[in-house]
């Protein structure tokens, strides 16, 4: 697959994507019905009966649950159950182990049931005090495996159900809220799933000519999982950086504004000491967040704030993980897949690696 992208050129990109990157749209269906399923299972099953006053609330998925940015073969999802009764974030670390084994109990239930469509396999984590559970759906027939990480959550925009229609200092209330307890427990970064609707209105309000620049860089990054065979920065941090480079320039559907997106996320990785990210999307840098804020972002660099809790660095600490990624990158800008046919390489966009700081408020 790394040399079928390599020889392609960079003005058929749209093709390729289309023919060797998107999902089976029959298999998400599937997906979908299935995920219904269980998730009504949650809902009914956890916890009635019992005198615990938690039950579940809502199920939301994440990732590459949503067509925009999956990918053919290699499908990944987060499920995040939410949970009633909860008043805090402290709260979800008290019966993060409660939740889990309530949760892989009746998974477990609805695995003996078969009521779905799709092959349901529970995977049991290696990690005895992993804050997650695991479970895939296969189709064999499809030849096509989407894989969960399912976190129970304190649902914090519970009370902003109705979001679209509130002003931004609704949030900063919120955020407010989640860095004093974030601070205060040394959990910084560790809620960022209670904001899962955050992160999906996030990426489905881009252009859909960005989903396959990302598409593309996500695709990118798997061979380079497959060829390194090293740890490598989140790839959520990869997803970021191209919303990023796709932000300062005008876009069309054309396969050269995805390869220049391409080059320039590639350009921005081999310069990642340099990085500094953020959007002031949910929250501005103004009241009780503001002094918290300036904080993170003179954190050493790379810095890419999760868009939806400023309390994360998508980034994360391991720069090994950034100078592998680097290198490869590096590589990659100097490849014959960026060739016009003049023999001149195509060029990615003027990208700055530090987002401008001077207009806060």
């Amino acid at each position: 697959m790394s040399k079928e992208l390599r020889r392609t050129p960079f003005w058929k990109l749209n093709k390729f994507i289309e023919d060797q990157i998107l999902p089976d749209s029959t298999f998400l269906t599937e997906v979908r019905e299935d995920i219904e399923v269980i998730s009504a299972f949650l809902k009914e099953r956890c916890f009635q009966g019992a005198a615990h006053p938690v039950r579940v609330s809502r199920v939301v998925m994440g990732c590459s649950y949503d067509e925009h940015t999956a990918l053919k073969g290699r499908l990944e999802a987060n499920m995040v159950v939410f949970f009633s009764n909860l008043t805090s974030f402290e709260d979800q670390l008290k019966w993060c182990g409660d939740f889990l084994k309530e949760t892989q109990k009746h998974l477990c239930q609805l695995q003996q049931e078969r009521q779905l469509k799709g092959k349901f396999e529970f995977q049991s984590s290696e990690q005895p005090d992993s804050r997650s559970l695991n479970f895939k759906l296969s189709s064999p027939e499809l030849q096509q495996v989407m894989e969960f990480d399912v976190q129970p959550a304190y649902d914090v925009l519970y009370e902003l159900r109705n979001y679209k229609h509130l002003e931004r200092d609704a949030y900063n209330e919120f955020y407010a809220r989640l860095i004093h307890e974030c601070t205060t427990l040394n959990k910084e970064g560790e809620f960022s799933m209670c904001f899962i609707d955050l992160h999906e209105k996030f990426m489905r309000e881009r252009p859909p000519e960005l989903w396959n620049a990302i598409r593309l860089v996500k695709h990118w990054y798997q061979l380079c999982q497959e060829k390194l065979r090293k740890a490598l920065p989140p790839q959520y941090a990869l997803e970021l950086l191209t919303v990023y480079a796709w932000e300062y320039t005008v876009t069309d559907s054309s396969g050269l504004y995805v390869a220049q997106c391409f080059r320039s996320v590639l350009e921005l990785i081999t310069d990642y000491l340099s990085l500094l990210v953020y959007w002031r999307w949910c929250c501005e840098f103004k009241h009780e967040i503001s002094d918290y804020l300036h904080r993170q972002l003179q954190k050493d660099r790379p810095v890419i704030l999760d868009p939806a809790d400023p309390t994360r660095n998508v980034a994360g600490s391991n720069k090994e993980a950034w100078h592998v990624l680097a290198n490869e990158a590096m590589i990659w800008t100097h490849l014959t897949f960026f060739m016009n046919c003049d023999m001149s390489l195509l060029s990615g966009w003027d990208v700055p690696p530090e987002k401008q700081t001077c207009a806060f408020q």
